[in-house]
């Protein structure tokens, strides 16, 4: 009985180990860059909370057509505020969700906490970088009558979060240079007919935001200005549409 006794709290320690482990892997998050925290000041067009989420909200007019925004894996959430800030001064709210150990799949279901907390906004749309998009996806297929539109940056659905029979707007963005291109090209299965789908050329994964190399990444021919805004615009377009319905 002894024996057992120690072999027990040998597989706790390893545990508890493993978890501590799992932690700190975790918490050791792609940092933004200056361009990323510059972009977290508010200004003429653009007012920035950054308490419970990261908010960017116009100045200038009272949005009613919103973004949920979904952090990439192991990426500081500041990291996409540049894209953020944009899509706001054009006129749309935009919320980004900063996720438990800055992994999505722990927080998929946080989408509901900001609609509920935004009662002046009639549309929405949730979208997410890699990670994050496929945790959006999953959000939507959990929730199809909460969401107008599913944007997708460098991501796909997972297989059983198929939304292949859904007449959800989607818009599915990603760069040619991109280290996953092979799954991102496969994915079309996965996602409604009417998806409208968006290849930057020359784009990788990485420049989807502002924190440096992505590992294991394609090496982009075009600048991360210049893809941030092919993406900026190509998901404005999706929030007009939704906009107009």
């Amino acid at each position: 009985m002894n024996k057992l006794k120690w072999v027990l709290v040998a597989v706790a320690i390893v545990l508890v180990a493993s978890a501590g482990g799992f932690v700190v892997w975790a918490s050791d998050a792609s940092q933004p860059m200056p361009e990323a925290l510059a972009a977290l000041q508010s200004d003429a067009q653009v007012a920035v909370e950054t308490r419970q989420w990261i908010v960017f909200r116009p100045v200038l007019t009272a949005p009613t057509t919103g973004l949920i925004f979904y952090p990439g894996g192991k990426v500081d959430a500041r990291a996409y505020a540049p894209a953020a800030h944009a899509i706001a001064a054009r006129g749309y709210l935009v919320v980004i969700e900063p996720m438990p150990l800055n992994l999505a799949i722990f927080g998929v279901e946080k989408a509901s906490d900001v609609m509920a907390a935004f009662p002046s906004i009639k549309r929405w749309a949730i979208g997410g970088h890699s990670l994050g998009g496929s945790m959006a996806a999953s959000y939507v297929h959990r929730h199809p009558q909460a969401i107008q539109g599913l944007v997708l940056w460098a991501s796909y659905p997972a297989d059983s979060d198929s939304l292949a029979s859904s007449s959800l707007m989607v818009i599915s963005i990603y760069g040619t240079r991109d280290g996953q291109l092979d799954k991102l090209e496969k994915s079309g299965a996965l996602l409604p007919t009417g998806t409208v789908l968006v290849q930057i050329e020359g784009g990788n994964h990485g420049q989807f935001g502002w924190y440096g190399l992505q590992p294991g990444d394609g090496q982009a021919t075009i600048s991360r200005a210049a893809q941030q805004e092919q993406v900026v615009q190509a998901t404005v377009q999706l929030l007009k549409e939704i906009q107009a319905r």
